[in-house]
């Protein structure tokens, strides 16, 4: 492990007993206590780099103020968030280019810091757009509708907005969280009635598996073997096999970031709702859900912290299709994706959509090249397996039908762990060469697959993500999403 990953790791252990320590605490400490620290980390790990999130924070703060005189001016209902994203991501430019403009360069966890930091202000903006149209609504209706689901309920000043940026919470690895669920975690009804201790447990029980089995694995196949010349003398199937592991290794990695950063929300009874609620990872509640009244009702109450769960581990391996590989995995952040990217993309086929959010969240991550190779090869696998699923899985008997899926499990993990090597070799050079010397199989394997499934009527672009439900290989039976 690099130094900086300690760091990370560090961080991420260190939440956990700070969680425990802010659970009870009245709003007023919660707010600036959880802020302290996350602005005390920001300074130690970014140092003068820091900056560079007070100035995003503070432009975000103006177009928010402004946000009244602007949407007189562009009469659109996401103009506040259409602003505050074109903002922050001309930012993020900038800040990627610093090093070519001669100035210092910032440390990764400053990136770290800046990605989150872009995502929690474009949803600020967003909810301060919905706060804005629900008073426009209430003002022409004349009449009050009392508070809405999600609803925030003012615009908040420029030190609850640095309050939220600055919470230690997730605020190099995640999970994302709109500043609802921040509010809703400040004024939290008896805390002490949430459970943390058994939940955490139960989330954190496989994380020193998986992460002795990245250790494992990235000592026995180690990225830098494949930037070496001798790897391409190796057989085919050899290099064929090579990024397995790698992939392998890249998710354990992940797994073990993902858990502890959720175990940090859940020590912190941050993001619990009733289960009752049916919470969204990423959104929070979808039902309304009155608060508990009492100590004894909130003791009785059933809580999950489905808002902040960010990977879903047994989902991303076994689950059948790239599409639902998607939804699993970094599951905030698509949610993020989904909700300010995907449903104002410019074009109405879904496929075209997912293009246009893969290139965006390809932007999102930075300007290596093979972030770009990786993101954009994703919607013509979902091209192929929606071409494919409609003209041939229903035709299928149950028996062939788990035939099928298993094929398709088999070929989404090998998707992935092509489209993985873009994303940690990076450059455009080390990506071509590796996709080269396997003979770019994904890419010729996913276009013989769409042609195969136009020639044989695959049905048309807008059928493809409602071609069947998300299948589970361990039970063989479908499920709903």
């Amino acid at each position: 492990m690099s130094p900086e990953e300690w760091t990370y790791l560090l961080v991420l252990l260190i939440s956990i007993p700070i969680g425990f320590l802010f659970k009870k605490a009245g709003p007023g400490l919660k707010r600036w206590g959880a802020a302290a620290v996350g602005l005390g980390l920001t300074l130690f790990t970014c140092g003068p780099h820091t900056l560079h999130s007070l100035v995003t924070i503070l432009g975000t703060w103006a177009l928010i103020q402004a946000q009244p005189c602007t949407a007189c001016l562009l009469p659109l209902p996401s103009s506040c968030h259409a602003l505050a994203l074109a903002w922050t991501f001309s930012y993020l430019l900038f800040f990627r280019a610093l090093s070519l403009l001669g100035l210092p360069t910032p440390t990764p966890f400053t990136n770290a810091v800046q990605l989150l930091l872009t995502l929690k202000l474009v949803s600020l903006a967003s909810e301060v757009q919905d706060l804005h149209v629900a008073q426009r609504k209430e003002m022409a209706s004349g009449f009050s509708k009392g508070p809405s689901l999600g609803l925030l309920p003012d615009v908040p000043s420029l030190l609850e907005t640095l309050s939220y940026s600055y919470c230690y919470v997730g605020i190099m690895t995640g999970p994302f969280f709109r500043y609802r669920t921040y509010l809703d975690w400040l004024g939290q009804p008896f805390p002490g009635a949430v459970p943390s201790l058994r939940p955490l447990l139960r989330r954190a029980w496989p994380a020193p598996l998986f992460g002795l089995l990245f250790l494992l694995s990235s000592h026995l196949f180690p990225l830098e073997a494949v930037r070496e010349d001798a790897f391409y003398a190796r057989p085919l199937p050899a290099r064929l096999f090579y990024m397995i592991p790698v992939f392998f290794a890249f998710r354990m990695r992940f797994y073990v970031a993902w858990i502890a950063a959720e175990c940090g929300c859940i020590a912190a009874g941050f993001g619990a709702y009733p289960v009752a609620a049916k919470a969204r990872a990423g959104g929070g509640p979808t039902l309304q859900c009155p608060p508990p009244s009492s100590p004894e009702k909130a003791a009785s109450t059933e809580y999950d912290y489905e808002t902040i769960r960010n990977i879903d581990c047994y989902g991303t391996d076994f689950c059948v299709r790239v599409r639902d590989g998607m939804r699993y995995w970094n599951m905030t952040v698509q949610w993020w994706l989904a909700q300010y990217i995907y449903k104002s993309a410019p074009a109405r086929s879904y496929v075209f959509r997912s293009a246009w959010t893969m290139l965006l969240s390809a932007y999102w991550h930075g300007l290596h090249p093979g972030y770009y190779l990786s993101f954009l090869t994703i919607p013509l696998c979902l091209a192929a397996e929606g071409r494919l699923e409609l003209a041939f899985r229903g035709r299928l008997s149950p028996r062939g039908q788990k035939a099928w899926d298993w094929v398709h499990w088999f070929l989404k993990m090998r998707a992935y762990d092509y489209m993985c090597m873009g994303f940690v070799l990076l450059s455009l050079g080390e990506t071509l060469r590796y996709w080269a010397s396997i003979y770019f199989c994904i890419h010729i394997l996913a276009l013989v697959a769409l042609g195969l499934g136009l020639a044989l009527g695959g049905g048309s672009p807008s059928r493809w993500k409602t071609a069947s439900p998300a299948t589970s290989l361990a039970s063989g039976k479908l499920r709903e999403e």
